[in-house]
Formats: C-alpha cells, structure tokens, sequence
C-alpha cells in the first residue's frame, strides 16, 4: 500500500468518526428541549435541577440516537452485501422489496400476537422480520435467474415492495385495536420510541453479525473480482452466497424490527462511501460502510425530528430526500458508461 492510499484511507475513517460524533451529540442536544453541551455534563453529573433534562437525555435522546447509529451503519452494510452478491450498485433492503418482505411478516406477527393479548417481544419481532426477509430474497433471487439487466431486477424487487405494503396496509386498515393502528407510524419508518432494552437487542445481533460478516471479508473480495476467480482460489461459492444471503437479511430484519423500513440508505451510503475511499476491498468498506450508514441516518433523524417541528416526519422521507438523487446520479452515470463503450 503506497503511502497516498493509506493518508486517503486515513483521512476517510478520519472524517467518518468525526462524523458520527458530531451527529450523535446534536442529535442529543438538539429538539423541542434545546439542551447544550455543558447541561448534558452537568445533568449527569447528578445536579439536582437537572434531573428533568437528564431524563429527557438518558430516556428518550441518547436510545434514540444510539438506534440510529446501530440501525443506519447495520443498513448500509446489507445494502453494500447485496450490492456485491448482486453485481449491481442500485441493490438494495428497500429496492428489491426486503424491507416490504419484513415489514409484512412483522405486521402479521404483531397482529396475530396482540389479537390474542400476547406480549410481544423484540426477539419475536425480529425473527418475524427475517423470515420476511428470507421470503422476499428467495423471490428476489428466483426473478434474478430469469430476469437480464440491472433496471429489470429493480423493477421486480419495486412490485415485489409494493405487493407486500399493500398486504400490510390491508391488514392493518381493518384492525381494530389502538396499539395495532399504530403501525401504520411505524411502517413509514421511525427510531423515535426506542429504549435502552431495544438498544441492547439490537446491539447484540448487529455486533455478531458484523463479526460474521468481517470472518468472508477474504472470499468476499475474491467473489468480487468474478466467480470464476474465486472458484479458481477456492472460495466455496454455494456457501459464501448462503451466507450473503443470511446475514445481510439478518441486518435488514434487525432494522425493519425495530424502525420500520428506511428508504435508500442501502444503496446511496455504500456508493458514497466507495468514492471517499477510492476502493472497494471489503476489510476497507464494511467499517466504512457501517460508518457512513451511521453517519447518514444520523443526520436525517436530526432533520426529521427538527426541520418542520414540532411535526416530525419520519426518516424515510428524509433519507428519501438525500439518497433518491445519489441513485438517479448512479443509474445516470451507468448508461452513460454503457454509450462510451458501445459507440
């Protein structure tokens, strides 16, 4: 490695942290409640006139950040898995219909359990997001087999997205009890309502799916230079696409489970990523890519909790809003390519 690449990749974690850190405190410190730095210090620190801002911090601020950085890193290392195992940059949870996959199951599960008055778990919710998950990827991959051309999957993955809202928004349109209409907040997308129990669990299962996906970080890199290479290095392809497959559902089910699907975030935080560090190795791009989602989601909670409030919006309109036009620029510059080397 020559020293301007590694200044470069220095330079990207560099800001990448910074990044993280500065979104995470305003996010803290910014809201209805305007609290500063040296508040937040002092109401930890046990003053006793702080104790309402420490409870508005510790209860309500800092779990909600702590999702959005867990949350929105998880999501963009789903969308940079499936954008490798697919070959294609627009691959995405929420393009390819995932995100619609899990969300419906969750809906299902949660209506079925609360019809019966069953208390509904975290781990209930999140296994009911990766069947989900599982379900619509199987889909996915079938359409991907008879389907040619990366604007044709995206087409399957957008009807196979819009099939399971619809089955979701019917059965939710005429359930009846309160807590169970309330879903419909959910499904646009939303980390408000987290609490510290929710951080943990997601916490535990992103940590080890990390940790799976950094162990076929090697193979990963040999799968993207071909599969004929990495057969030829001995890469197991069937259980490498086994375990793409596994985890970055896992990611996604983790995410839909607890914030509902979050539009783009997939797609335009790993391409971006890529451009800041100049490479697409994997030991480089999933700390990276875990970063940058952090970064992203972290930035859009903070306007879609601040821009138009009181009101809050929910985060996929925002990250609809920041990351829609990175797709447009991705397909744009694609067919661009495809002209210059098919004259």
């Amino acid at each position: 490695m020559d020293k301007h690449r590694k200044y470069r990749y220095i330079a990207a974690f560099c800001m990448l942290g910074a990044g993280v850190f500065v979104f995470f405190v305003l996010n803290i410190c910014m809201g209805s409640v305007e609290i500063s730095v040296r508040e937040m210090m002092r109401a930890f620190a046990g003053v006793d006139d702080m104790e309402t801002k420490r409870r508005i911090l510790w209860d309500i601020r800092f779990p909600r950040a702590m999702a959005a950085l867990i949350l929105g890193g998880a999501l963009a290392l789903a969308g940079y898995l499936l954008q490798t195992f697919f070959h294609n940059p627009i691959a995405g949870p929420f393009v390819l219909g995932i995100s619609s996959g899990a969300k419906m199951t969750v809906a299902l599960v949660m209506i079925f359990l609360m019809g019966r008055t069953v208390r509904v778990t975290s781990a209930d919710l999140i296994a009911a997001a990766f069947t989900g998950a599982l379900l619509s990827m199987g889909v996915v991959l079938l359409l991907s087999r008879r389907v040619r051309g990366m604007s044709m999957l995206v087409v399957c993955g957008v009807i196979i997205g819009y099939i399971c809202s619809a089955v979701t928004e019917l059965v939710v349109t005429f359930a009846e009890d309160a807590d169970i209409v309330n879903l419909h907040n959910w499904s646009r997308g939303s980390f408000s309502g987290m609490t510290w129990e929710n951080v943990k669990v997601m916490a535990a299962v992103v940590i080890v799916t990390v940790f799976l996906v950094f162990r076929i970080a090697k193979p990963l890199g040999a799968y993207q230079m071909g599969e004929t290479y990495a057969a030829g290095v001995g890469v197991n392809l069937r259980l490498l696409r086994a375990g793409i497959v596994i985890l970055s559902s896992m990611l996604s089910a983790c995410i839909v489970a607890f914030a509902g699907p979050v539009s783009f975030v997939g797609i335009a935080a790993p391409h971006l990523v890529k451009k800041l560090l100049g490479t697409a190795e994997p030991l480089l791009m999933i700390p990276a890519c875990f970063l940058g989602g952090s970064v992203f989601c972290l930035f859009c909670d903070l306007l879609a909790r601040t821009m138009l409030a009181p009101t809050e919006l929910s985060i996929s309109t925002v990250t609809a809003i920041f990351g829609a036009p990175v797709v447009l620029w991705m397909m744009g510059r694609k067919h661009a390519d495809r002209h210059v080397n098919d004259p």
